[in-house]
């Protein structure tokens, strides 16, 4: 399967090009996500100030916006960001986390998804809900109502926005508007940790970073992402804190075997 095959390939070019991926990002995880972008063998870097994001993703293999602790300012930033990104032809990633929640966070992912071109969106399934115009509840950052037909929703949205959607949880969707595939890969234990979430869409960011291809790339993170959830259970007591420890090593020793024996994919022709 051609999804399988490329995740073992851009795996392989992360570790042997180190992208640097720049992250404008959740202050609550930032921490997490540099060592998930290390992990995988990129480089992560944490700049957000107005006054150096142009200079630093010109550096960038990627860029990735997550509103997880948004300020008005920080929006700024991201939206400057994210156009020079466009005009260096570095993909962008953004990450609505808690859209919905709040105005303020509903109208500034719909600003930065105005501003600027996104390569792909990673949320959850009320995230992505809500970004589509359809029904969803969320409490906090957390989804706790969708709309029934979710695929559809996805599926609309990417073809409005000409992008690629990839929605997380027990499992993972990723379209552009065309292609369809379902993810059965990760583990329960993913939700006992703050950050899951927005490490998985760095994970995006990384693959984004070395595949040109948005549908390919961020197919490939949520399924080495949820396949480093997979190992990271399987060798830990199920508890939240040595788990996190684990989901490191789980990522920093993930191998192309790993990925072609534990793949869970199904593409959809039709939705």
């Amino acid at each position: 399967m051609e999804v399988v095959k490329k995740t073992e390939q851009n795996l392989a070019k992360i570790r042997a090009e180190k992208p640097l991926l720049h992250h404008i990002t959740n202050m609550v995880v930032m921490n997490e996500t540099a060592n998930a972008t290390l992990c995988l063998g990129a480089l992560p870097v944490m700049a957000h100030a107005t006054e150096e994001v142009c200079e630093m993703v010109e550096h960038a293999g990627a860029l990735v916006l997550n509103i997880g602790t948004l300020t008005p300012e920080l929006v700024k930033s991201m939206i400057l960001a994210g156009c020079h990104a466009n005009q260096l032809g570095v993909p962008v990633i953004l990450d609505p986390v808690g859209v919905g929640a709040t105005s303020l966070r509903t109208q500034s992912a719909l600003k930065i998804l105005e501003e600027v071109k996104v390569a792909i969106v990673r949320g959850n399934a009320a995230e992505i809900a809500v970004l589509a115009g359809s029904e969803a509840e969320i409490k906090g950052v957390e989804s706790i109502k969708a709309d029934n037909n979710l695929p559809a929703v996805c599926r609309a949205l990417a073809q409005r926005l000409k992008t690629t959607v990839a929605v997380t949880g027990p499992v993972d969707l990723v379209t552009d508007g065309e292609r369809f595939l379902e993810i059965s890969n990760g583990h329960s234990m993913l939700s006992t940790i703050t950050g899951t979430g927005c490490m998985a869409t760095t994970a995006i960011g990384a693959f984004a970073a070395v595949e040109k291809d948005s549908f390919l790339a961020a197919a490939g993170g949520l399924l080495a992402f949820g396949i480093a959830g997979e190992l990271a259970a399987a060798t830990t007591a199920l508890k939240p804190g040595s788990f996190q420890v684990a989901l490191y090593d789980a990522l920093a020793g993930l191998t192309a075997k790993d990925i072609r024996e534990r793949a869970k994919i199904k593409i959809a022709q039709e939705v």
